[in-house]
């Protein structure tokens, strides 16, 4: 198929741009085979907007006499509305767009056409491979070892070729495990805790049954973990009632007979349809422009978001306290083990390991927990808030995942490398993108798809000496110590830098993001200079209160600043 033949109108004049907070602007539109272009080349008042199709969450149309008008709705959330001048161009444009960001097939998608414009100072497909990962893990513990049985995705078709497992268990018997478990996910090492030797493994539900099933291989994979004396826990991410349900379709969960040594604990977490209604309500009260603060908070409330950032948080702690304080290990997975298993193992890695608080940290922990892992980007990030079709398989799984992070990251704003940005991003690119890094459901499609070998990866470009100084938190200190978020009420909070970042001015919260590194830089000079005395000064000790803008103190405070 040529793109050519969906474009039924390329270019048009005199079009009118509009967007929140911004003035309406003149110019040419373009469509290409992957974008939509904007352009205006007027001196007093130049303008450029390149926007992926695959951004596009919906548009409408609409027409006054001649003139017509599309509004598009972005996966990013943001809104824009073009005014176009002739019904029949307006028309052709309308159905041109609504084609080319519904593409079919994947290998039509834009990271397979695109051409870097840096260089390349790192393959980021080859930066965070098992067998790198496994060496920092085999200098502390010989228990564990790599094992290539899914090689040829035979055994699970949404795991990678290679996975940690248990030095004691034979591959034979991973293979009768995986039969027993949902999909073949078999129990695998998704984190091992330096201070006491605990770990954490993921796995999808057994398939019990009505009847009971049982698996004396599954009972010695996951008994060999515990040494004598030891106990686990089972976080199970469904209901009691939702997974005895699911026993009546062939599913199930561990009898506690057969893993003596192991807890069973319910967490409920809510998925898929749930989710994805829950983001629909919490933009639409975003985006109520009713200026009445009763019905925000009442539309805010009904959406639950908060309430699922605090069920994750919660069930995140829970995993990590178990680890580090009750000194057990920990076994999770809910149906399919990809997506809420996910979520819970991310967080639980984030509370109790530094390193994942690092920039590199974070991203070797979304390629291991999520991409490697096999949460489907490609059926979850389909679609966003506006598009008209609901897809069962559509849940911002992912963007739940980083508002979590985002609300740690706001209550320990000096133990993170990155910065919110740097999760806008990622938020950004796995709903749309130049990069193949998100394309797919799992390692086995990327690698039909041949992703490495045709497109590029996000973390090429993040890793760039020059880009990576835009994602660090100027306030980072590094911080060696498990940290522990408060979920209650008062402490989470809408995250904004996503939610209305289109629905205000940013004018005031980039001059004191500004501000704050100009200050941060020049304490971080005074120090160098005071050094040699053993005086350190922390970034806000030397600060006097009367001394600092509202602005800086509101941008220092992680504070809302008002326009």
């Amino acid at each position: 198929m040529e793109f050519a033949e969906l474009i039924k109108t390329p270019r048009a004049d005199n079009v009118v741009l509009h967007r929140p907070f911004e003035p309406a602007v003149e110019g040419t539109l373009c469509l290409t085979g992957h974008h939509l272009i904007f352009s205006s080349r007027r001196q007093d008042n130049a303008e450029e907007l390149w926007l992926l199709h695959s951004n596009i969450d919906s548009i409408e149309k609409r027409f006054v006499g001649s003139l017509g008008t599309i509004v598009i709705k972005c996966k990013d959330l943001r809104i824009i509305q073009l005014d176009i001048p002739g019904m029949e161009e307006c028309l052709n444009i309308a159905s041109s767009i609504e084609a080319l960001s519904t593409l079919d097939s994947v290998t039509l998608m834009y990271p397979f056409f695109y051409r870097p414009m840096f260089e390349i100072v790192e393959d980021g497909w080859s930066a965070f491979l098992p067998e790198k990962e496994f060496e920092f893990l085999n200098a502390l513990t010989d228990e564990w070892r790599l094992t290539y049985i899914n090689k040829d995705f035979s055994i699970c078709p949404s795991y990678p070729p290679v996975v940690t497992v248990p030095k004691s268990i034979d591959d034979e018997t991973l293979q009768k495990v995986a039969v027993f478990r949902h999909g073949g996910r078999f129990p695998v090492l998704s984190y091992y805790h330096k201070k006491n030797g605990m770990v954490m493994m993921r796995t999808s539900q057994p398939l019990t049954g009505t009847n009971g099933k049982r698996c004396k291989d599954d009972e010695k994979l996951i008994n060999s973990t515990l040494g004598p004396g030891r106990r686990g826990y089972i976080i199970d991410t469904r209901s009691l009632s939702a997974a005895q349900q699911a026993r009546a379709k062939g599913g199930g969960f561990e009898v506690e007979v057969y893993y003596p040594q192991w807890r069973r604990i319910h967490k409920s977490v809510e998925r898929f349809n749930i989710l994805q209604e829950s983001l629909i309500k919490l933009v639409e009260a975003c985006n109520d422009q009713s200026h009445n603060m009763d019905r925000w908070l009442s539309k805010l409330e009904a959406s639950n978001w908060l309430t699922h950032v605090k069920e994750i948080l919660t069930a995140g702690c829970l995993a990590a306290q178990c680890i580090d304080r009750e000194d057990a290990s920990v076994l999770v997975h809910g149906t399919e083990g990809t997506d809420s298993t996910l979520q819970i193992t991310s967080l639980a890695q984030i509370i109790l390991d530094p390193d994942c608080r690092t920039i590199r940290g974070f991203e070797s922990l979304i390629v291991r927990e999520w991409l490697q892992a096999g949460h489907p980007f490609q059926q979850r990030c389909a679609q966003s808030a506006y598009s008209n079709s609901k897809q069962k398989w559509e849940a911002p799984v992912f963007l739940l995942f980083l508002d979590c992070v985002w609300q740690m990251l706001h209550q320990f704003p000096c133990s993170f490398e990155f910065n919110e940005h740097f999760l806008v991003t990622l938020f950004e690119h796995a709903y749309a993108s130049q990069f193949g890094t998100f394309l797919g459901n799992n390692e086995n499609e990327r690698s039909k798809l041949k992703l490495p070998q045709k497109t590029m990866s996000l973390w090429s470009w993040v890793n760039q000496p020059e880009e990576l100084k835009n994602f660090k938190n100027p306030l980072f200190e590094a911080n060696s110590l498990v940290i522990w978020p408060s979920v209650a009420p008062q402490s989470l909070q809408l995250w904004e830098g996503v939610f209305l970042r289109w629905n205000r001015p940013s004018k005031f919260l980039d001059e004191a993001q500004e501000e704050m590194r100009k200050i941060i830089s020049d304490n971080r000079v005074l120090q160098e200079k005071l050094w040699d005395n053993s005086y350190f000064l922390s970034p806000f000790d030397w600060l006097p209160k009367e001394a600092v803008s509202y602005k800086l103190r509101s941008a220092l405070c992680f504070c809302p600043i008002a326009g």
